[in-house]
């Protein structure tokens, strides 16, 4: 799929020492002061708008920040030397990049100060009113209890499953031969019966043959392409976010380029089975239909089947041989071995 990048997004970090939550660029906390820590972890605020400040998009598309590897400072990602002390920056670190955050979160409600009860945006730090931290405090989600199976229950249940495979098994391997004579045969041949008719078809434009008639065409989804094909609609997945390491998170959609083109139907002339003539017996002789054509007719396919009835002491069995030479070989009154297993399928027949 193509990646489309929609806009940058600010981030947050949450203060490990007060808890309050802090724009991602922010390099100390807004609550104590203590600084951004190197291995702090970005996540989405609960709504964020798309930053429309050159600058800080231009150190978004640099690349992730580097720590100065002797003062520790942060510095943007095509910086040489550190900002704070000078430092050459050819060996810094890169800070860890590319995780994603989530479908990007767009609306949210107004979030009601703890301390005070003034209402304020879904993205405000701290309170409009009394400055207090909006941060939520961390709550210790206890796992929900796991229910158990009792060893004795868990062996049961394997043991029964084993024992249902195996007899599955038994019922479909296991056979019995049981002495069986051929007490009826059947069998059926038909031919079909062509015209040369003006005939309707449906194939993309590019592909219909030249010299025909075309009825009609529509424009229908013909491929879909990663790369932009003019006139393809552009048909794009929701909106993410994903962490660029500056404190800034990339919007992207993953996008496709759906080309159309015209699936049309036209008329040809061409040969159609307008007619099948059948014939059928229950004896070892079968012979083909005769037919008559005309003379824009022509002779179709041809199909055939053939059965054999075996009657057994207990009950009667069907057998479909799937040759004529085989068929010719069950002579009525004749005896065979019949190989059945235990779901009374049969399974093969010879000769007794």
């Amino acid at each position: 799929m193509a990646r489309k990048t929609v806009g940058y997004i600010h981030l947050e970090w949450e203060c490990p020492n007060c808890q309050s939550r802090n724009p991602g660029p922010s390099k100390f906390c807004m609550g104590c002061g203590a600084p951004q820590p190197e291995d702090v972890e970005f996540e989405q605020p609960v709504a964020a708008e798309l930053v429309t400040d050159e600058e800080e998009i231009a150190r978004a598309k640099a690349g992730p920040d580097i720590h100065c590897p002797y003062c520790e400072a942060r510095n943007p990602g095509n910086a040489q030397f550190c900002g704070s002390c000078g430092g050459d920056l050819s060996e810094a670190a890169m800070r860890k990049h590319g995780k994603v955050l989530g479908a990007r979160k767009k609306d949210a409600g107004p979030i009601v100060c703890p301390a005070c009860g003034t209402e304020n945006k879904a993205s405000a730090k701290r309170c409009v009113q009394c400055g207090s931290t909006l941060a939520k405090p961390k709550s210790e989600t206890k796992p929900a209890p796991t229910k158990r199976r009792s060893p004795a229950l868990m062996i049961a249940l394997v043991v029964v499953a084993c024992i249902a495979v195996s007899v599955g098994g038994y019922l479909l391997l296991s056979t019995n031969e049981l002495a069986g004579e051929v007490t009826a045969v059947y069998w059926e041949r038909s031919v079909g019966i062509d015209e040369w008719l003006p005939t309707t078809r449906s194939d993309w434009y590019e592909d219909i043959p030249a010299g025909v008639t075309i009825e009609s065409c529509t424009q229908e989804l013909y491929e879909t392409s990663n790369d932009y094909v003019p006139g393809s609609v552009e048909v794009c997945g929701t909106e993410y976010v994903e962490d660029t390491g500056t404190g800034l998170g990339e919007v992207v959609q993953d996008c496709v380029y759906e080309v159309y083109a015209d699936w049309c139907e036209y008329t040809v002339d061409d040969w159609q089975e307008v007619d099948r003539v059948t014939s059928t017996g229950t004896d070892l002789n079968p012979y083909w239909p005769n037919i008559t054509l005309t003379a824009d007719q022509r002779r179709g396919t041809e199909t055939e089947s053939f059965e054999v009835t075996f009657t057994t002491s207990n009950k009667d069995y069907s057998y479909n041989p799937e040759t004529l030479s085989e068929f010719t070989g069950f002579r009525l009154g004749s005896d065979w071995i019949l190989e059945v297993n235990k779901l009374g399928g049969l399974v093969s027949v010879e000769p007794d």
